[in-house]
């Protein structure tokens, strides 16, 4: 496979990117690049090799939650820069 200038834009726009002209080219080569790499990856022998669960032995020891200090509303909402009696006054982000 290899990367064109069209694939690019495709990518771009899912990503939400604007890209000039100068940094799609390099991201062309970057691209191209990396699935270069992959293919020489395919290439190695992995018959018998077991597949990677965990990158180490540990165990996670998951802990109980416990309380160990109650805030009340009054105190959370006592340094914050906006609110009402109940709750944070942010900006409104969706519209």
């Amino acid at each position: 496979m290899n990367i064109d200038s069209e694939t690019v834009d495709k990518i771009a726009h899912l990503a939400r990117l604007e890209l000039a002209e100068t940094e799609k080219q390099e991201m062309i080569g970057d691209m191209n690049k990396i699935l270069g790499f992959m293919e020489k990856l395919n290439e190695i022998n992995t018959s018998g090799v077991e597949p990677l669960i965990y990158l180490s032995n540990e165990v996670n020891v998951f802990r109980e939650d416990v309380v160990k200090q109650e805030v009340t509303p009054e105190e959370a909402l006592q340094n914050a820069p906006k609110h009402d009696d109940q709750y944070f006054l942010v900006a409104k982000v969706i519209g």
